[in-house]
C-alpha cells in the first residue's frame, strides 16, 4: 500500500520539483490542474473529468505517477534493530522480499506518520513516507550502526492498478508476477530495464508499484502505455485515486489524521488504536518507540474510533425534495471536518468522504465516540441544503467499504 498521500492544491507562488515522468504527464494533462505533493507538482485529472479515470483504477489498469513519495535507505549491521525500534510492527519477522504498512509514532504513542517498510535484502531497508522524516529518523539512529540517507530523487516510482495489471506487466517482465504474493516484492526486468516490483498500492484493488532509476523513467512510461493499450490503461490522477482509497478506507495524513510532530494541540494528536490501526501494533518482541504509552492505552481504550459510516439515500434525498431539488452529491472526494451526532448531541465528525461509483452509495471516514461507534449504530450526518444545515441519518459500517478478492488472490 501506498502510505498516505497528501496533496495540497498548487497557487503558482512556491517553486516546485516535476517528477522524472513530467516530460509524459504534462503533455497528457489536458486540464492543467496540478496540486502540491511532497513538493513536486501532481495532476489532478488528465482528462476533463475523473470518471473515466475512477473506471481505470477498478475496472481496467491505471497508471499513477507516485514518484512524491519519500523514500528512505536505512542500512547496516543495525538496519533491522533501527527499523525495529522506529515502527510498530515486528520488522524481525519482516523477511527478505516482504513489504510491511505501518505506522511509527512518538514517545506518547502518537502517530508521526504512516508508510511501507521494504525488505530489500540482508540489512537493507527502504521506508517510504507522505511527510520528510530525515531528522526523526538520524536522531533516533544515535549510538547505532547504520546508515540512513534520504534517496527520494533517486527512485522514480509509478503504481500500476486495475484488475488488468497483472496481464500488463506479464507481457513485459521477465518474471512472472502469477506468485508474487500481496505484500511481496520482486527484483525483474521490463524489456531489459532493471525494478523492483511490489504488488502494494493506495486503491485497495489489485496493483503494483514500479520502482526504478529516475534515468529510466520515460522508457517504462512508454513501455506500459504501449503493452497496456489492449488493456484499457489509463493514466491516472489524485482526484480518482481520492475516490478509490476511501472506498479502501486508507487513511490519509493532513486529512484523516494530524501528525503528531505538527499537531498544535494534544487533542488533534492521534494514537494507532484511534485510527483503526490495531492490529500494526506488535507489543510482544518489540521495543518501539511510543510503547509503554499504547501498553497503557490498550488496558485503557481511547475514547475515539476510526469508522466508516454509509449517509442513508432515502433520507438525503428526502432533504433535497423538500425545496424541490434533486439529491446534491459530490462530483469529488472532499475532505472537510463534518459533524456527526446522536440525539443532537456532537458525537464525532467525518474527514473524508465521497460518492462511490461502483458502490452507488455515499460514504465517509469518521471520528467516533467509542460509546456511538459500535457497527449498524445510527447517526446523524450534517449536509447543507440551500444555505441551510440539515441533519440526515448515516449508519456505522464495516470497513473496508470495497474489498475485492483479487486484490489479495493469486491466480495459481
Amino acid at each position: 500500500m501506498i502510505n498516505s498521500h497528501n496533496p495540497q492544491k498548487f497557487t503558482g507562488h512556491t517553486q516546485l520539483k516535476t517528477s522524472p515522468f513530467f516530460e509524459r504527464t504534462s503533455k497528457l494533462n489536458q486540464s492543467q490542474e496540478w496540486r502540491r505533493w511532497g513538493g513536486y507538482l501532481a495532476a489532478t485529472q488528465y482528462d476533463l473529468h475523473h470518471d473515466n479515470e475512477y473506471f481505470a483504477i477498478r475496472t481496467k489498469a491505471a497508471l499513477l505517477d507516485v514518484s512524491p513519495l519519500y523514500k528512505y535507505s536505512i542500512k547496516g549491521p543495525d538496519a533491522q534493530s533501527f527499523m525495529d525500534r522506529m515502527v510498530t510492527r515486528n520488522i524481525n519477522i519482516c523477511e527478505i522480499g516482504q513489504v510491511m504498512y505501518t505506522p511509527w509514532c512518538n514517545e506518547k504513542g502518537k502517530v508521526i506518520d504512516d508508510g511501507t517498510v521494504q525488505h530489500l535484502g540482508e540489512n537493507n531497508f527502504r521506508l517510504t513516507s507522505a511527510e520528510p522524516n530525515l531528522t526523526w529518523l538520524l536522531d533516533n539512529s544515535s549510538g547505532m550502526n547504520v546508515n540512513i540517507k534520504d534517496d527520494s530523487n533517486n527512485i522514480a516510482a509509478l503504481a500500476l492498478q486495475g484488475p488488468n495489471s497483472r496481464d500488463i506487466l506479464n507481457c513485459i517482465s521477465s518474471k512472472s508476477l502469477n506468485n508474487l504474493k500481496f505484500f511481496r516484492l520482486i527484483n525483474t526486468k521490463l524489456n531489459g530495464i532493471p525494478v523492483t516490483i511490489s504488488r502494494t498500492g493506495y486503491t485497495g484493488d489489485l496493483g503494483y508499484e514500479i520502482w526504478v532509476d529516475p534515468s529510466k523513467s520515460i522508457e517504462i512510461w512508454d513501455m506500459l502505455i504501449k503493452s497496456g493499450k489492449s488493456y484499457g490503461i489509463t493514466p491516472v490522477g489524485l482526484n480518482a485515486l481520492d475516490i478509490s482509497r476511501i472506498e479502501a478506507s486508507l487513511i490519509l495524513l493532513d486529512v484523516d489524521y494530524i501528525s503528531s510532530k505538527h499537531a498544535l494541540i494534544e487533542n488533534r494528536k492521534s494514537s494507532p488504536y484511534e485510527l483503526g490501526l490495531d492490529w500494526t501494533v506488535k507489543m510482544k518482541g518489540n521495543d518501539f518507540i511510543g510503547k509503554k504509552a499504547l501498553e497503557l492505552e490498550k488496558k485503557s481504550p481511547s475514547n475515539w474510533k476510526f469508522r466508516g459510516i454509509e449517509i442513508q439515500w432515502e433520507s438525503l434525498e428526502k432533504e433535497y425534495k423538500k425545496v424541490g431539488l434533486p439529491p446534491g452529491l459530490p462530483s469529488m472526494a472532499w475532505r472537510t471536518s463534518t459533524p456527526l451526532y446522536f440525539k443532537n448531541k456532537q458525537v464525532g465528525y467525518a474527514t473524508s468522504g465521497c460518492w462511490s461509483p461502483i458502490l452507488k452509495c455515499y460514504i465517509a471516514l469518521a471520528h467516533i465516540h467509542a460509546d456511538y461507534a459500535d457497527i449498524n449504530s445510527c447517526l446523524d450526518f450534517e449536509i447543507k441544503v440551500e444555505h441551510f444545515r440539515k441533519l440526515t441519518p448515516a449508519i456505522v459500517v464495516e470497513t473496508p467499504f470495497y474489498n475485492p478478492k483479487r486484490k489479495t488472490s493469486c491466480p495459481n
